[in-house]
């Protein structure tokens, strides 16, 4: 838990992705989109919030990579849509949400 609290808490990303990402927080529901940030679309399983975060950290980092090296692989939306994943995840867990999910 304090690993993942370390890795929250040292993410820096241009204001514009955080303000995108902040702009979404507000429509996110974790049955619907975590899921897609997770990468197991047709996959059901249970996810506890701090293992939910695990994942799209991991993705988060490989796409500000892209972003940094401007890959051209790199897609904005989906790096807005995996940040709205984990911010909404990290507040879920902040909350003490630990009821598991399907994520589909």
């Amino acid at each position: 838990m304090h690993h993942l609290t370390t890795r929250l808490n040292a993410l820096q990303r241009p204001k514009l992705l955080v303000q995108a990402a902040l702009s979404g927080l507000a429509s996110y529901r974790r049955e619907a989109h975590l899921g897609r940030a997770l990468g197991v679309l047709g996959h059901t399983r249970l996810v506890l919030p701090p293992a939910a975060l695990e994942n799209p950290l991991e993705r988060e980092a490989g796409l500000n990579t892209q972003r940094i090296e401007q890959d051209t692989g790199y897609c904005y939306a989906r790096h807005v849509e995996v940040l709205i994943a984990i911010m909404g995840e990290a507040q879920l867990l902040r909350d003490g949400y630990c009821r598991p999910i399907a994520a589909e």
